[in-house]
């Protein structure tokens, strides 16, 4: 065999040696990009996940933004409120959507002691943490105030949707005046005798 054709041979075993070494790096870099989106792909459903828990938290949507205007039997009307009935004050609070920097007209007033009470809904689904606010008057045989935080209770008030009849948890507990308002929100909505919100969440206009 001469030393041309011996070249030959090893020219063309060297050729396919590289080019089967090629392949096999384009199949690793193939599965590590596959591998690379696939974790993309999980770790942006775990963030959106996230996103959405935590619009869901934020969510008013059951929330009863107009009531009635009926007060238990038992309230006492403030005697001598920072915000008297028919006046004018600024919200700033921001228990639903629109309603921070609201215009609000006080439709009552009444002294009290007002809770941030957890529950789960009658209606089922996650618990609310920290609704603000029920008073005491809205707890049924709620005895002498205040109650004491983590005392169990039952809730007789209906301002979010599964709300009544619900057993609670009262997380805080403040005594001071309450108020029932009117107001139209930000986003042009109007509400009629909303309850409730304490005199440090209203401010002069």
């Amino acid at each position: 065999m001469n030393t041309k054709f011996k070249m030959g041979i090893i020219s063309l075993s060297a050729a396919l040696a590289l080019a089967a070494c090629g392949g096999e790096g384009d199949e690793d870099t193939a599965q590590n990009k596959t591998t690379q989106e696939e974790t993309n792909g999980i770790l942006n459903e775990q963030s959106e996940g996230a996103e959405k828990g935590s619009e869901k938290d934020m969510d008013h949507s059951s929330m009863n933004h107009s009531g009635t205007g009926e007060v238990p039997v038992n309230l006492k009307e403030a005697q001598d409120p920072t915000f008297p009935v028919g006046s004018k004050a600024i919200i700033q609070t921001d228990h639903m959507p629109g309603m921070k920097n609201a215009e609000a007209i006080i439709a009552g007033a009444f002294d009290t002691t007002v809770y941030t009470v957890s529950y789960t809904p009658t209606t089922g689904g996650e618990t609310v943490k920290d609704h603000k606010w029920v008073i005491h008057e809205e707890i049924e045989d709620a005895g002498e105030a205040p109650l004491e935080p983590e005392a169990e209770v039952l809730l007789d008030a209906d301002h979010m949707e599964g709300m009544q009849g619900a057993t609670a948890i009262i997380d805080s507990a403040e005594e001071t005046t309450v108020y029932m308002i009117d107001f139209t929100s930000t986003t042009g909505e109007q509400v009629k005798n909303h309850k409730w919100v304490t005199e440090s969440e209203l401010s002069s206009k």
